[in-house]
């Protein structure tokens, strides 16, 4: 029997197809938020996106919405458990949780959380390549179709002064990010958020190997870009956060049947 003629014969409502969940109360959903934080940032560290203590993601609350759930201070993304999580406030407080909050996690995070509403996650590291692309104070070119996820839709934080601990410093980055999906920071790193934690895990993902990829081909030789109308039609095929929440489920499988510990 061919594809074409079991397909026909498998009833549609027969397959097999993931969309995020729906929740009746915030205690079940404030659980799947932290436990795809956790996978997210096991996943990161398995990546090798940690520098020391850099790097961070957050999740914000389903019910306390200026609060946001995040990796505590110097704990390795390889270790994260969902029991370590912490939540903080929007005055930078830890009100649950046993670890300290990392000041520029705050500093960022709840900048990038109170000035959209839409985001449920934002997540940020010192990746290897974004790091790189950033020195070059560039963004991403639309020479693959992956890239074009961000065509259009990410920016360039065009400063640097220092470690991020200053609140005006993180309005400017939320202001610099806009309404993209994410902004590089130059000198500094990448920075991308999505209406969910899996979308801005997924998108921070892709945007590091994006990086990898024109950071190679332009080192090659000369790159040949994707035409504007082209590059729009293939950001709105697969830029949108559903696309990326269904890019993730194949890595969030992967790394919680490897290290179901994540989930204490």
């Amino acid at each position: 029997m061919s594809d074409e003629e079991f397909l026909e014969k498998l009833p549609p409502q027969d397959l097999i197809f993931r969309l995020p969940p729906t929740f009746d109360n915030v205690e079940d959903e404030r659980r799947y938020r932290k436990e795809r934080l956790a996978a997210a940032l096991r996943l990161f560290g398995k990546f090798g996106f940690e520098e020391g203590v850099a790097g961070h993601i957050t999740a914000r609350d389903p019910e306390l919405t200026d609060h946001f759930w995040v990796n505590p201070f110097g704990i390795s993304f390889k270790h994260i458990r969902v029991s370590d999580l912490i939540l903080v406030n929007h005055q930078g407080k830890v009100v649950e949780g046993r670890y300290p909050v990392n000041e520029a996690a705050f500093v960022i995070h709840s900048q990038v959380h109170q000035a959209r509403p839409d985001v449920v996650a934002a997540a940020h590291s010192h990746s290897v390549y974004g790091r790189a692309l950033s020195a070059l104070g560039q963004k991403l070119e639309p020479i693959t179709q992956d890239a074009c996820a961000f065509y259009q839709d990410h920016s360039l934080f065009d400063d640097y002064t220092g470690v991020v601990t200053d609140l005006e410093e993180g309005k400017r980055i939320a202001a610099a990010l806009g309404d993209n999906k994410a902004v590089i920071l130059r000198n500094h790193g990448l920075l991308t958020v999505g209406d969910s934690v899996d979308a801005a895990a997924w998108w921070f993902i892709t945007m590091e190997r994006s990086c990898q990829v024109q950071l190679l081909a332009k080192a090659a030789g000369q790159v040949v870009h994707i035409e504007h109308e082209n590059a729009v039609l293939t950001h709105q095929q697969i830029g949108n956060d559903l696309v990326g929440w269904i890019n993730y489920q194949p890595l969030y499988d992967q790394i919680t049947r490897e290290q179901p510990d994540l989930f204490e």
